[in-house]
């Protein structure tokens, strides 16, 4: 069972442990909660977070099928270029096309956000300590600071960031989207969600990994009945035979070379 007491050496709370279908030896993604998760990531988290690790394609047959996925792609704007003017241009982005970043530079993202940096999601839960856990707790973790926790401008208290004081403000409310199959969109639903998204954007080969495994074992597991039959049945009986030797010299007949 995982242990989530807190070290006294810790500055941070330890995330909670909210069990996951994915971590199971032979089960694999939850596709509608990553389905869902990426239309948290679209509508709250990409005004400030990039996802520069992945394409629209990467979206079929995982969230969407092709044409889905192209409407998705074809929902952002791509600047492209140059032209035969040598004029950089937009245009409606394509499934070869990267998600594009909420800012030009990392300059225009700072100064957007008092100096803080939003970083990258695409490989944010392997990134920190506790993982889609961790993910969760900071989401849903925004509280009041304790008595003589004081908090500088433009920060808010969570207890599960490393210090307590982030400067991304409190972004999930319950009702706050309505999702496309009908679940009820709490705040405890669309972090976990938006959790299981970006372990997929961290981990897109998470399923094939455990399938391989899973062929791996089986055809390991033939190859120890095949090893076995070959000893038992083949070897076992050229091991275990008894070799004796005779003497055919009898009598008084002369042994080979002895002197008469």
């Amino acid at each position: 069972m995982k242990n989530n007491s807190a070290k006294c050496s810790e500055d941070c709370a330890p995330p909670l442990d909210y069990g996951w279908t994915q971590d199971g030896h032979y089960s694999s993604y939850d596709y509608k909660s990553v389905r869902r998760g990426y239309q948290v990531y679209r509508q709250v988290c990409a005004s400030c977070h990039s996802l520069e690790f992945h394409a629209f394609r990467h979206l079929v047959g995982k969230t969407h099928d092709e044409a889905g996925a192209k409407k998705v792609a074809e929902s952002f704007t791509i600047e492209d270029g140059p032209n035969d003017a040598g004029e950089m241009f937009e245009r409606p982005g394509k499934l070869f096309d990267y998600f594009p970043g909420p800012y030009a530079n990392e300059q225009q993202g700072r100064n957007a956000n008092n100096g803080a940096y939003p970083p990258d999601l695409s490989l944010m839960v392997r990134a920190r300590h506790g993982g889609k856990n961790y993910i969760v707790s900071l989401l849903t973790g925004y509280t009041e600071p304790p008595a003589g926790k004081p908090m500088l401008p433009g920060l808010h208290y969570n207890p599960y960031f490393p210090g307590g004081a982030i400067a991304m403000a409190k972004q999930l409310t319950d009702g706050q989207l309505e999702y496309e199959d009908g679940t009820p969109a709490t705040e405890t639903q669309m972090a976990k969600d938006v959790a299981n998204f970006l372990q997929w954007t961290a981990e897109p080969e998470h399923d094939e990994r455990k399938r391989q495994g899973v062929q791996f074992i089986a055809l390991l597991l033939a190859g120890c009945v095949l090893v076995g039959y070959t000893k038992r049945l083949k070897w076992s009986p050229h091991k275990t035979r008894k070799v004796t030797y005779t003497n055919q010299y009898h009598g008084n007949a002369p042994k080979p070379n002895t002197p008469k």
